[in-house]
């Protein structure tokens, strides 16, 4: 930055870029310079935005790649079928055009966390690192489909976004979830990398959500951080499902510290 450029204010996100892709159009981002390579992975319905309050200081620890799935604003319509293998399969394309290589710290919301532990069966030999925020756990996957209703409310609600923007990316890869669990249970093994599980510590208030479910959670995140020898879990005390916009600070410690356990390795 030179001397008389304007510092970033928290929560600017880098210019949207598009590239199209044998998928479609996708929009992205990507800003920062450097290894590792973070690759954000976000929740059914959620776009670039839900990665703001991590802006710019994120950027300090690495190179950044964000990208709006298909049926996002910004990225075309999906087709019938959104599994993981899709979902992973276009974003490897897309980093191929975009010139975004490996080791890779995948860093995933919610659904996308699904996305994530399929890449990283896929493609090991890629992966320096996965940061897993409230994500999902294959095992959640029943529950999910019975809350579509339900989630596409509250991200009308949370995103004050019409649900144009987003409903039609909710409902085609929950319409796959149970196609993505098969693809992660045919994949590889999780590789032994370093593993952090953010687990929001707030009790959901939704009455669609039973005791039974919240404790099933917590059990799946515990296991979730199991997945790997290096794997551990973060309450994020103060966050519901969305500790990177309640918490960015914690979680961008979290970014930090798995940067320099990596940079002791190297």
């Amino acid at each position: 930055m030179s001397a008389s450029a304007e510092p970033e204010r928290p929560g600017t996100l880098p210019p949207i870029q598009a590239l199209q892709t044998r998928s479609g159009r996708l929009s992205y981002l990507l800003s920062g310079e450097g290894k590792p390579t973070f690759l954000l992975f976000s929740g059914a319905g959620v776009g670039l935005q839900g990665w703001e309050p991590l802006y710019p200081d994120i950027e300090r620890l690495g190179t950044v790649f964000a990208w709006n799935r298909l049926g996002m604003q910004g990225s075309d319509e999906p087709g019938p079928k959104q599994s993981g293998a899709v979902v992973v399969g276009s974003l490897r394309e897309l980093l191929r055009h975009a010139g975004v290589a490996p080791p890779y710290v995948l860093v995933a919301h919610s659904l996308g966390g699904l996305h994530a532990n399929l890449f990283a069966r896929l493609y090991p030999d890629e992966v320096a690192a996965v940061v897993l925020l409230e994500a999902t756990h294959p095992d959640d996957h029943e529950l999910l489909r019975k809350q579509e209703p339900e989630l596409v409310k509250a991200l009308g609600k949370m995103l004050t976004q019409p649900r144009a923007f987003f409903e039609a990316n909710v409902h085609t890869e929950l319409a796959s979830v149970e196609d993505t669990v098969r693809e992660i249970e045919a994949a590889g093994d999780f590789p032994p990398v370093p593993l952090r599980i953010v687990t929001g510590g707030l009790t959901p208030r939704s009455a669609q959500v039973s005791p039974a479910a919240v404790g099933a959670k917590r059990a799946h995140q515990q296991e979730l951080a199991r997945l790997s020898p290096q794997g551990e879990q973060v309450i994020a005390q103060q966050s519901g499902h969305f500790p990177q916009l309640s918490e960015p600070q914690l979680v961008l410690q979290v970014l930090e510290d798995v940067v320099a356990e990596l940079s002791l390795r190297a």
